[in-house]
């Protein structure tokens, strides 16, 4: 894979939000720049109302961090920026400390491909407050859209029960980054290919691709342009049908195809793009049968879904492949993910840790204090839940996970249960020392992962809840500092 400084400058420091400057600058003037601190990166609830999400991001996030640091260009453009009394925004002293500034975090994060759920941190950021607080606009940014595409497409590719999902959103997608990362996430997603071509370069994911209509717009006649594309395009021979009559644009598929194969070569199938894809890929089914073209794939477009194909699966549509664009790239029915980054613990160097939550009257924005970790519980085959904990704090004999949206729902897990912990380490000290794997094991790790878990977390109406809960000791912390916020100090 190419990293982002193949598509960008290579300072994207300015990746941020102009208040994490302006909170910067506060901290470096009221001399707490060194403060120590750690936010958790977390989402609270799963995208489009399912049961899962599937982790995605890290590795453009890598790249970020690799890079991380002001240039020149980037401090001459805060030099210009004014406050309210038109006079520079930020001292010069700081421009200059914030340039010669190096990265100096530890960084730990739940690998691509994993599935994750609500209140588990996906990312900590532990290291001085100054550029902990930089980093919280970009890590969302990347995060955030990216495990909602990767989401997405698990969701399609459920749908589809194994069969290929071609990911062709590129013209749709949100700009040239967004159909790149896009592109990405939906491959770790489960999508077979691409026809996105730089997607395809950068990051070695298969691209696949055919003719539109104005292929056949631009011949006197269908059967022609079929003709006219088998001869340039022996070896990649997908014909779309439903430019005029899509039955009869079969029929001439199969009349065409049948002169390839004399010639040496197979037609690869059809493609239907409109119409009543369940009928008409039925009709097409026996068309091509009858005309000795077996094998070949009825490919399905139009503005699918996971749910359209579903719908089309129970209807006794005859497709094989589906081509999935505009509805994929851009999360059509629910276009961002609600990921926060919450600080968590502060402390002047050498002191010990202070845990803050921020509360809410809303239960659910209510954050996790601590140096949290993520500990997956399994029995075999089967996983029995996630305990959220600190790592300062440790876990009890007694392994009692409470929900955090409900403390008196609880999960009692025997001690000797096999578990690993999710997050791991990323950076230390500013140092990068991850390596994310290729984006084939990727997807593979997402499909193994998402196989594990139980079916009922996979509906896509009223899905099962996975159990996630908080360690009991840390759950007791949180209670204690909402109530000292409240004014019930002990």
């Amino acid at each position: 894979m190419k990293d982002l400084r193949t598509l960008y400058k290579p300072s994207l420091a300015l990746l941020t939000d102009l208040y994490q400057l302006t909170m910067a600058y506060s901290y470096w003037k009221t001399r707490t720049a060194d403060k120590e601190a750690v936010f958790n990166l977390f989402f609270r609830n799963n995208p489009f109302q399912g049961g899962f999400t599937v982790a995605c991001g890290l590795s453009y996030a890598v790249d970020f961090l690799k890079a991380f640091a002001f240039d020149d260009s980037d401090i001459e453009y805060l030099m210009q920026l004014n406050g309210n009394d038109g006079k520079p925004l930020f001292d010069s002293e700081f421009l200059e400390y914030i340039r010669k500034m190096k990265f100096e975090c530890d960084v730990d994060a739940i690998p691509e491909g994993t599935i994750v759920f609500p209140h588990e941190p996906l990312v900590r950021v532990k290291g001085p407050i100054i550029q902990c607080q930089i980093l919280e606009t970009p890590l969302l940014n990347i995060i955030n859209f990216q495990s909602l595409i990767a989401t997405k497409a698990a969701r399609i590719c459920m749908a589809t029960a194994g069969e290929p999902v071609l990911e062709f959103g590129l013209r749709r997608a949100q700009g040239i980054d967004g159909s790149l990362a896009a592109s990405r996430a939906a491959f770790i997603g489960g999508c077979s290919s691409t026809s996105n071509l730089l997607a395809g370069k950068l990051f070695g994911i298969p691209v696949k691709g055919t003719h539109a209509h104005s292929w056949v717009m631009s011949f006197d006649d269908e059967e022609e342009a079929f003709e006219n594309y088998a001869e340039a395009m022996p070896n990649n021979c997908v014909f779309l049908v439903d430019t005029y009559d899509t039955l009869d644009g079969v029929r001439k598929a199969v009349k065409v195809g049948k002169k390839l194969r004399k010639e040496g070569h197979e037609m690869i199938g059809i493609r239907l793009d409109s119409g009543d894809l369940a009928y008409l890929s039925r009709e097409a089914r026996k068309i091509l049968d009858k005309g000795g073209f077996q094998k070949a794939s009825i490919i399905a477009s139009n503005d699918l879904d996971e749910h359209i194909i579903d719908s089309l699966r129970q209807q006794g549509a005859a497709i094989s492949v589906w081509g999935v664009g505009t509805k994929l790239v851009t999360a059509f029915d629910q276009p961002a993910m609600g990921g926060v980054y919450k600080l968590v613990a502060v402390r002047r160097p050498g002191d010990v840790w202070q845990y803050k939550v921020k509360i809410s009257e809303q239960a659910i924005k209510i954050s996790n204090p601590g140096i949290l970790q993520v500990r997956r519980y399994n029995t075999g085959d089967e996983l029995v839940g996630d305990l959220i904990y600190d790592e300062e704090m440790g876990i009890s004999d007694e392994i009692v996970m409470v929900d955090p949206m409900d403390n008196t729902r609880r999960k009692k897990i025997p001690a000797s249960t096999p578990s690993k912990d999710l997050l791991v380490p990323v950076a230390r000290n500013g140092k990068v020392i991850y390596e994310g794997p290729p984006i084939k094991e990727i997807q593979d790790k997402a499909r193994q992962e998402l196989a594990r878990f139980h079916f009922g977390i996979k509906r896509f109406v009223n899905p099962h809840r996975y159990p996630v809960g908080l360690e009991l000791k840390l759950h007791e912390l949180k209670t204690r500092l909402i109530l000292k916020a409240r004014g019930f100090d002990e």
